[in-house]
């Protein structure tokens, strides 16, 4: 029988219901896009604040210096001579608001910095008929002074500042005191006219050398001898006798540790006396230290008593410290010059906490630069009359200078961060006390007078030798975990491993870095032979294994499931395990002498740490695995059946399919994979900071340490001063870290997108 078609059902698309559902779905539909879109564009925005406030932390870093007058006045009068007395000594205290002036007639003035208005007054105690003739500081950053007479003798003072705060309002009451009583010490016994001098006051001994109108030179000794019942000195005097100078002597300058004395002549040359023995100071050489044959303008010690800084007639402005050549001699060595015109240096005044100096010339101009970083911080004309002579603050922050006129300019120095220069960060560096350039990381240190070492270069380089072996270790048992999951495991086999496999990557990096550190660092140092043992007969014990398995009749290997071999592999990587192991101590004993680490060590050279990069390798490979496992199983299993359905009815063996048809398809996913690992690797702080020996060092060496990027910021970021300079290169060191992230990554997609490209259309 025919069926009517006018009877067949008829479907209304168009009813009230479907046309509300359209509109929701469309609405939802909305919604996601708006969602996503507004979700993607966050995490731009989200990463770009990053980068800004990363700059804001940063950018401060590579300012330079500048300067801002204060006041200018007349240089305070003295009540005696005025007309003729003759500033002898400059110095600002501490928070750069009261100045000292010491002159010739013995008068010592403490004056405001900002208006020349005299604080206090005090007269020296000096012998009747006694003038004083030079002044000397003990250096950067000590308040004593040595006071040369011209009857022969010294006297040995030190300016204080009481700070009070009555009503709310500092007040700064200074004053003058002789640590070593009022009473003159005898320098020469002629009584010649003291002309150059220099001071160091140590622990055990003080030493004070000076050279006459006679020209001759004086080194005294005067050794301290504590009472039995009370906190009184005595000095003991002694005098050493020094090498016969041949010049005349422009500056004379005393090491802290008492071992070094530096005579600089007028001529240009400085002699080098070794103190080392008292009783028989010998020349250790004497050098030119300016160019052109000149003269020398002006030596000074750079903080510290390490480096000489010369600046001579010419302008030429060098450092110099004390190196051991080839034959463990110590010499003086040219380390660094810096870029100034050929104006007269007239003054040089090290800074008192940091490794830098200024330099004014005789045209007036005033250049601040720093040693360390070899920077030039400041080049700018700022008198119109040459100085006199000149001092800064302690925290080089007030810059007092005295014209030859008399007027006395003050200056608001502002140089917050003149340890950091490019070569500094990136280069070899020069330290005070290394025998050549390094590149080396040390932020701190017990001592005022410490050298930052801000070289990033040793953390640069732990971060990717980090990475370099947990990638050795992760990537290939990982990607071959993964093929081996996704393309030949049983499915019901691989819905058990894979989620094991993730869920590792659950495991806090700090547990895994305790467990390095304290457990597997001295597990891999007690068993080196089995660690290396293990590495080899693994692989061979599992490819053997797999050979004899092949080998095996069909009624046996039909007998294990197909997909279900790898659960085979568990009794053979036990087993294997259990025998490296085992051999370890007997392969010592027999091959190392029972002490492979010492065997490294003493016979091959190579220096072995118990918290190294094998450790490091190991440990944090086993976080990586998780990752690229993941990533790498899902784009092998996300390759379409058909294609490897399809090689295989051509002809193509298993192994032939996955190597010419999966693995080439699912090529971007995999090298996803691996840079997702590697920036997991790169950005890892706890596990590298737990299981290395946390050394900035340079060394690819296996068996030794590093510090990394990450851990370095981890480590010293709570430690550091908030806004110095330290605190910015850390912040530095995250933006190198930021950077080479998204230069990575950014990579990696442009390759991912080519390979994606390539064989997309098989």
């Amino acid at each position: 029988m025919k069926q009517n078609s006018s009877s067949a059902p008829v479907i209304d698309f168009d009813t009230p219901a479907l046309r509300m559902h359209r509109k929701i779905r469309s609405y939802k539909d909305k919604a996601a896009e708006v969602g996503v879109g507004v979700g993607g564009i966050s995490v731009i925005v989200a990463i770009l604040l990053i980068f800004l406030y990363l700059m804001y932390e940063v950018v401060p870093l590579f300012k330079s210096a500048s300067v801002e007058p204060i006041a200018e006045y007349q240089v305070p009068k003295t009540t005696v001579a005025p007309d003729n007395a003759k500033t002898l000594y400059l110095a600002v205290e501490e928070q750069g608001e009261v100045a000292m002036r010491i002159t010739n007639v013995g008068e010592v003035i403490f004056f405001n910095v900002a208006d020349g208005q005299v604080v206090k007054r005090e007269q020296l105690v000096l012998p009747q008929g006694v003038d004083l003739v030079s002044v000397a500081s003990e250096g950067p950053g000590s308040a004593i002074l040595a006071l040369g007479l011209s009857n022969g003798t010294a006297l040995i003072v030190r300016d204080r500042y009481r700070v009070t705060y009555p009503g709310d309002k500092r007040l700064i009451t200074p004053s003058v005191e002789y640590p070593f009583g009022s009473e003159p010490m005898v320098i020469s016994e002629s009584g010649g006219l003291i002309e150059k001098l220099a001071v160091n006051n140590a622990e055990q001994n003080l030493l004070v050398s000076a050279v006459t109108n006679d020209k001759k030179a004086h080194l005294v000794q005067f050794a301290k001898e504590e009472s039995l019942f009370g906190d009184e000195i005595t000095l003991v005097r002694s005098e050493i006798t020094l090498p016969v100078l041949d010049s005349k002597v422009h500056s004379i300058l005393i090491a802290p540790d008492q071992r070094w004395m530096y005579l600089a002549s007028q001529q240009g040359q400085v002699d080098v006396v070794d103190l080392r023995d008292p009783d028989n100071a010998k020349l250790n050489a004497r050098l030119k230290v300016t160019e052109k044959n000149s003269a020398i303008a002006d030596v000074k010690f750079q903080l510290g008593g390490i480096s000489l800084l010369v600046g001579d007639m010419t302008g030429a402005v060098s450092q110099w410290f004390l190196v051991r050549d080839d034959q463990s001699e110590w010499a003086l060595k040219k380390i660094r010059s810096f870029e100034h015109d050929s104006s007269p240096v007239v003054v040089m005044l090290p800074e008192h906490r940091r490794k830098g100096f200024l330099m004014i010339d005789a045209k007036g101009e005033l250049d601040i630069f720093s040693t360390t970083a070899h920077r030039t911080m400041l080049t700018e004309n700022i008198l119109e009359i040459q100085p006199r002579i000149a001092t800064i603050s302690p925290r080089a922050d007030v810059l007092l200078i005295e014209r030859v006129d008399g007027v006395v300019q003050t200056f608001a120095v502002h140089n917050e961060h003149p340890e950091v220069s490019w070569s500094a960060l990136w280069q070899k560096v020069w330290y005070e006390s290394y025998e050549e350039p390094q590149y080396t990381w040390q932020s701190s240190a017990s001592t005022n007078d410490f050298e930052p070492k801000f070289s990033l270069m040793p953390l640069a380089f732990g971060t990717l030798k980090a990475a370099f072996y947990a990638m050795i270790v992760a990537t290939p048992l990982a990607i071959g975990g993964a093929i081996f999951t996704a393309y030949f495991m049983a499915p019901a086999m691989r819905r058990k491993i894979k989620p094991i496999i993730e869920l590792m990557e659950a495991l806090p990096t700090v547990i895994l870095g305790f467990l390095a550190g304290l457990f597997l660092a001295p597990f891999v140092e007690h068993n080196l032979p089995g660690i290396f043992a293990l590495l080899i007969l693994l692989p061979i014990g599992m490819v053997a294994f797999g050979f004899a398995w092949a080998q095996m009749p069909d009624k046996v290997r039909h007998a294990v499931p197909d997909g279900w071999q790898a659960a085979l592999m568990i009794p053979v990587v036990l087993l294997v395990s259990w025998f490296a192991l085992g051999m370890s101590q007997p392969m010592e004993a027999m091959f190392f002498d029972s002490d492979m680490r010492s065997w490294l060590s003493n016979d091959l050279g190579i220096p072995f740490d118990q918290r190294n990069a094998l450790v490091v390798g190991l440990a944090m490979g086993f976080a990586v695995i998780p990752t690229i496992f993941s990533i790498t199983e899902d784009a092998i299993f996300a390759v379409p059946k058909h294609l490897s359905y399809g090689s295989l009815a051509l002809g193509a063996t298993p192994w032939q399919t996955l190597t010419r048809v999966v693995l080439p398809t699912a090529s971007p996913g995999i090298f996803s994979a691996v840079m997702i690992g590697m920036g997991r690797a790169v950005g890892e702080t706890m596990i590298v900071l737990m299981a290395t020996g946390n050394t900035p060092i340079m060394d690819a060496n296996i068996f030794e340490g590093m510090r990394t990027l990450a851990a370095n910021i981890a480590v010293e970021v709570p430690e550091s001063e908030v806004g110095s300079s330290h605190y910015r290169i850390l912040f530095l060191a995250a933006f190198v870290l930021f950077t080479f992230t998204f230069v990575v990554n950014t990579a990696a997609e442009v390759i991912r997108q080519r390979l994606r490209k390539k064989y997309g259309a098989l």
